[in-house]
């Protein structure tokens, strides 16, 4: 590891000096003038955001017109409008139709770069200069468990071998027709487990919380196995204010053992060390994943604890402390090492009751876009979510096909130039995640996937997940074979 001092890594701002270079070189090989204008008033925009956000960690409600906010409208709005731009130029110097999709396609993309990449240093250095609390308060583990045979015993154990000095934990069964609750029990001199019939993971996290005596209640999958000091470090972040009613834990694949599970680890890697970091800033990531996060106890069980109506129970609580005026906070140092699909018909189910299921909450909570009382989840988080669950998807599609359109027309070394352009763009931003998570480099192999295969599979999905919501198409809960690896 470089030298670090002061917490500023050296090579993190050497990597986002090169991802801004390939940023702007991409633009000048573009040869649009207006689009490189564009771009740095992008970045203007974006660095007023975070000027004007500085040492404001709260979610406090201001209220207003409910009309959607003007920074929201601009995120929405600029991407398309940087993409036009390109578009515009693009025809008038080589009057190709399929050119002007691409570049507008991939124009986007710089929105979402400038925006994340500086504030995932950031918010990695100001994690760095957290103290350590001189107290722990008290701490409820819950683990609900539906048919965990082949896992739930290793989550005890590591649960058990936690370095935390007042931490109770509670398995919730419910009603597993395999060995789950005969497993569990053989803890239950150290563990407290509880039974109930089969209703759903948020009616089991609701069951637990009624029996859970800590003030902090923390979330465990019962396929994750946390690290020894994930627990502490996940309270950590709760002594950044009073505000602080919840922090996500830090996700990682541990079943690293194909093609697919090593991309799915490093898209887990990226979104939270780059994507989710931004929103840290803010203090509004919108999930507190149910593998490994925490929330206070009070605060969950004011908003109403978990919704037993959606797919995504762990989406929708966030959603509901964010809008209630609370911070919500990541920890890099809380780790927990989860269980990813192995083929892709488990990885199929996985990510249609993710999407179906995000897609129901943002609906759900639709009027957020429009109601100022709600801050920073007002004015960045949502506008984003619609735009990278809904928008992008049929961008990036847009964008294989003209590419596809003009590889058969022989126009090769254009579509060549501009997806090298972005897979080194991506690589970079990988390399960024993994320096900042100080993560196996071996992932930055993977990077190209992100771009071209397995960006096209998630995009699809996104893309079937949104026209089903829109055809209200039924669902239901769908999950992953376990291997138990």
């Amino acid at each position: 590891m470089t030298q670090v001092q002061n917490g500023i890594d050296r090579i993190q701002i050497l990597l986002v000096c090169g991802i801004f270079a390939i940023l702007f070189y991409a633009v000048y090989l573009m040869n649009t003038n207006l689009t490189l204008v564009s771009l740095v008033f992008a970045a203007g925009i974006m660095f007023y955001q975070i000027l004007s956000a500085r040492g404001k960690l709260s979610s406090k409600f201001k209220y207003g017109k409910k009309l959607p906010s003007p920074f929201a409208v601009i995120m929405i709005a600029l991407p398309f409008v940087l993409g036009t731009v390109s578009a515009y130029e693009g025809f008038a110097i080589w009057e190709s139709p399929t050119r002007i999709i691409i570049l507008w396609g991939m124009t986007i993309t710089f929105w979402s770069t400038l925006m994340f990449v500086p504030l995932s240093v950031y918010s990695k250095y100001r994690e760095n200069m957290q103290p350590d609390p001189t107290t722990y308060p008290t701490l409820s583990v819950l683990v609900p468990a539906y048919n965990e045979e082949k896992v739930i015993a290793r989550t005890i154990e590591g649960l058990l071998d936690t370095n935390y000095p007042d931490k109770e934990i509670i398995v919730i069964d419910d009603g597993s027709k395999d060995d789950t609750l005969k497993i569990a029990n053989r803890y239950k001199t150290k563990v407290k487990v509880v039974h109930k019939e089969n209703g759903g993971k948020a009616s089991a996290l609701n069951h637990g919380i009624a029996f859970a005596k800590g003030e902090i209640i923390a979330i465990v999958d019962a396929d994750t196995i946390v690290g020894r000091d994930a627990l502490k470090q996940l309270v950590k972040g709760f002594s950044a204010g009073k505000d602080v009613a919840a922090v996500a834990g830090n996700i990682k694949v541990r079943n690293r053992m194909n093609w697919l599970t090593w991309t799915q680890a490093l898209e887990y890697v990226a979104g939270i060390e780059i994507i989710r970091r931004a929103f840290d800033f803010f203090g509004s990531i919108t999930i507190v994943p149910g593998a490994l996060g925490a929330f206070r106890k009070s605060v969950l069980e004011n908003v109403g604890t978990y919704h037993k109506d959606t797919l995504v129970e762990d989406f929708d609580a966030t959603i509901k402390v964010l809008k209630s005026g609370f911070v919500v906070q990541g920890s890099t140092g809380s780790t927990a090492y989860t269980e990813a699909p192995q083929t892709f018909q488990d990885f199929y189910k996985q990510r249609k009751r993710w999407y179906r299921g995000n897609l129901q909450v943002l609906s759900r909570h639709g009027e957020t876009l429009f109601n100022p009382r709600y801050a920073f989840l007002y004015r960045i988080a949502f506008p984003f979510m619609i735009i990278s669950m809904v928008v992008l998807p049929f961008a990036g599609l847009a964008v294989v096909i003209t590419s596809i359109y003009e590889l058969l027309t022989g126009d090769w070394i254009f579509v060549a130039e501009m997806f090298g352009l972005f897979i080194t763009l991506q690589t970079l931003m990988s390399a960024l995640a993994i320096r900042i998570d100080r993560e196996d480099p071996k992932l930055i192999l993977f990077s190209p996937f992100l771009v071209i295969g397995y960006k096209q599979i998630v995009d699809i999905l996104l893309i079937k997940g949104t026209l089903e919501t829109i055809f209200k198409a039924k669902t239901s809960w769908t999950s992953a074979k376990r291997i138990g690896v």
